[in-house]
């Protein structure tokens, strides 16, 4: 298993370097260099900012709780995607570690789950939106060539199995408790056995149906907030674009990225669809290329010490108060 996850992530790795030196390593490079520093703080700084309303989405769907304990909730989602942009894992190892997080802070083990698993699925139903918008762009701008319908009806057919899967996800999560055992009896630490709880924090998340739409309206917003953070970045090193454009591209690169999830990091997978996309809403090759390398030297920035803060907090707390971790575990 590890040996095939190796070999893919290989795979990858080789793609996005052919993409880079067939396009130009010179000329990905100069491009993505003219942010400078400034400008790649600027586009850091704005990604943290997101993460605060990526986190209150996440937050929304946990009743009884504070709104100090918001907080806890925007770190273990900058945990959560540092853990699945910068680890060698697959996106559940990302979704496992940030409910960690927020355990490991005083939320109790079946709440952090739970709302886990309806955090990603509102996020899922807010993307299924997302992608929807962003074909809806690209059919606008792009001339329909017969290459360029393919393109778009596979895409489309992408969408509507998205909406299928979306539906089945969310009856599995309400109707039965078999993934929510599954997963529990996977992923959960041993001191925490008892999935039965999982399914009924899963039920009642459930019983109060505007806090799941709020957070999926939150998701939307958070969505097109991440476009914003492309196009910041695509302006700063001379793209001649515009937000609706950045919407496209951006949607659907990650509607790319997520029909890829099985490539750690989704390498290659990211920069091909760059590669692919940039030049029908009018970026050139060169500079897709590099708005994703910058996209991934963002993440390494922020996951890095993301990942050393939390390492050295999650030690310190077991030090100091021996026991008290599996007890948080077991509430």
């Amino acid at each position: 298993m590890r040996l095939r996850f190796l070999l893919i992530a290989l795979l990858g790795v080789a793609l996005a370097v052919y993409l880079i030196f067939n396009i130009g390593f010179s000329a990905v490079f100069s491009a993505a260099l003219r942010i400078g520093w400034g400008g790649f703080v600027i586009t850091c700084l704005y990604a943290l900012a997101l993460y605060v309303f990526l986190g209150s989405a996440w937050y929304v769907l946990v009743p009884g709780l504070t709104w100090r304990r918001m907080w806890t909730f925007v770190w273990g989602r900058i945990v959560r995607d540092s853990a699945a942009e910068v680890l060698p894992f697959s996106q559940v190892g990302g979704f496992v570690i940030g409910a960690r997080a927020t355990i490991l802070n005083g939320v109790p083990a079946r709440l952090a789950f739970a709302s886990t698993i309806v955090d990603v699925t509102t996020e899922m139903v807010a993307q299924i939106a997302y992608i929807a918008l962003g074909l809806t762009i690209l059919r606008q701008r792009v001339p329909m060539t017969p290459l360029n319908t393919s393109l778009v009806n596979t895409l489309l057919v992408g969408l509507v199995v998205g909406v299928f899967v979306g539906i089945a996800f969310i009856v599995v999560q309400n109707k039965s408790t078999w993934i929510t055992d599954k997963l529990a009896d996977r992923f959960l630490p041993r001191a925490f056995a008892h999935a039965a709880a999982v399914a009924e924090a899963l039920r009642a998340i459930y019983r109060q149906p505007m806090r799941v739409v709020l957070s999926i309206v939150m998701h939307m917003v958070g969505w097109i907030g991440s476009a914003m953070v492309t196009f910041i970045a695509a302006l700063l090193i001379g793209a001649n674009v515009d937000l609706p454009g950045m919407i496209a591209l951006d949607s659907l690169v990650f509607a790319i990225r997520t029909a890829g999830f099985v490539v750690p990091n989704a390498l290659g997978v990211q920069e091909a669809a760059y590669a692919l996309l940039g030049p029908l809403l009018g970026v050139p090759p060169e500079m897709a290329l590099a708005v994703s390398l910058l996209r991934r030297a963002r993440d390494i920035a922020i996951g890095i010490p993301t990942l050393f803060i939390w390492q050295a907090w999650e030690g310190k707390r077991a030090f100091a108060e021996p026991g008290s971790d599996s007890e948080s575990l077991q509430n």
